[in-house]
């Protein structure tokens, strides 16, 4: 009977090590054919006639305008949506109101929403032509769509909900008691922010900015629809791959490509390493 028990463990055991092993390998796989070989061919095809080839890609001044557009508008969009993160976690975490959980809806609508659909709201609504707000925009006198101010709106939209969505939960676990305590002893709101709020969600805030921020830099749909794609004016860096890789000119697509690429992967490394930040302060 004993002896019967020993082998039926050890077939046990050799069945969840086979398992493991058969998910392991499958998981490397798809890792294999969806992440690492389409990078290293990128790399690959940016670096195949030589780095002179690919500096000068980079420094094109159509290039450059991309990259300068797509880092002014990430610069807006971030701050914005910090800002707009952090009111809409205190609030949700802090209050109880009626419509909470149809302000939750509306913080994920953006993840919903078609990056191309969300593009043709905003022509449907800023346009200066025949836009639902064009009256106060011919009155400003201002141009929104197919300028920097469409992009940079474009751009705030596509992220609004990812800082939020890493703060609300962070901020509903942690609870309130150590506001309630620096309030008693008379730290002003503000103070108390500073010293007790913003220290407890420091890291996750800081996790919501780079995925935010690389999501902004990355965004093609909804730019593409409000940019007029305007060739060293309008075009962000997305765009510019895209014009450069339909005029046939791939080596500098994948140029400009691997920029992309490698804040990627740099987004990775960071997002591990305040992973195991925040796992080391929390132990």
């Amino acid at each position: 009977m004993g002896q019967k028990s020993v082998t039926k463990n050890h077939t046990l055991g050799l069945g969840v090590r086979l398992g493991r092993l058969t998910l392991i390998l499958i998981a490397l796989a798809f890792v294999a054919i969806f992440l690492i070989i389409p990078l290293c061919v990128v790399f690959t095809q940016a670096l195949s006639k030589g780095w002179s080839t690919y500096l000068e890609a980079i420094t094109n001044p159509d290039a450059l305008a991309a990259i300068r557009l797509t880092l002014f508008a990430t610069l807006v969009a971030v701050p914005l949506n910090i800002i707009f993160g952090l009111a809409a976690a205190w609030l949700v975490a802090r209050f109880k109101f009626r419509g909470k959980h149809i302000l939750l809806t509306l913080i994920e609508l953006p993840l919903a929403i078609s990056p191309v659909v969300a593009g043709m709201m905003l022509v449907l609504v800023y346009s200066k032509t025949n836009g639902v707000l064009a009256p106060l925009v011919q009155w400003l006198d201002i141009k929104i769509i197919f300028s920097f101010p469409g992009i940079a709106l474009a751009t705030t939209f596509v992220t609004l909900p990812y800082i939020a969505r890493e703060l609300i939960p962070l901020m509903q676990e942690q609870g309130s008691q150590e506001e309630e305590a620096a309030l008693t002893m008379g730290a002003s709101g503000f103070r108390m922010f500073l010293s007790v709020t913003l220290p407890n969600i420091k890291w996750g805030l800081l996790y919501g900015v780079i995925l935010c921020n690389a999501r902004a830099m990355g965004e093609f749909g909804a730019v593409s629809v409000v940019s007029g794609h305007i060739r060293g004016v309008t075009n962000t860096m997305p765009l510019q791959v895209e014009v450069l890789y339909n005029e046939y000119n791939a080596t500098a697509a994948f140029a400009l490509a691997s920029l992309l690429a490698l804040l990627a992967v740099l987004t990775i490394v960071l997002k591990s390493f305040i992973e195991w930040r925040y796992k080391v302060n929390v132990k």
